[in-house]
């Protein structure tokens, strides 16, 4: 009788670890499938980032692009106007010279006197600020 019972504990414990292998086995095929899932979710939502981030860079470059020429411009417009002067400069004496600014203040004596009233106010305080 007690091999009886021995055989049929021992055929019991197999059916129990042959079923608990089996559950752990689903298991694992349950957890691999949600990994897998997982990582796909992951790509599918990157690559669907990808668009509008690239989107977003493009619009940044061309507003940079813009905003460039635009201080491009203005800094040809400067060194433009530099040369001109640098030119008058070089090319007028002292007497032509105070000949067009004797004009342009004929011309608008409004700004002038503005302008006049700024320098000396200017002055005043580099003045002031050295003594």
């Amino acid at each position: 009788m007690e091999n009886q019972f021995r055989d049929g504990s021992s055929s019991s414990l197999a059916g129990t670890a042959a079923r608990i292998k089996e559950q752990v086995g689903e298991r694992a095929v349950q957890a691999k499938d949600a990994v897998v899932d997982f990582g796909r979710k992951t790509v599918e939502n990157i690559d669907a980032q990808r668009g509008p981030a690239a989107g977003t860079l493009d619009q940044t470059a061309s507003v940079l692009h813009e905003q460039a020429e635009r201080v491009a411009g203005a800094a040809r417009a400067t060194a433009d106007r530099l040369h001109a002067t640098a030119d008058y400069v070089r090319t007028q004496d002292v007497k032509a010279m105070a000949k067009d600014v004797e004009d342009l203040v004929r011309r608008y004596p409004g700004p002038a006197l503005a302008i006049a009233a700024v320098m000396g106010f200017m002055t005043a305080r580099v003045l002031r600020t050295r003594d």
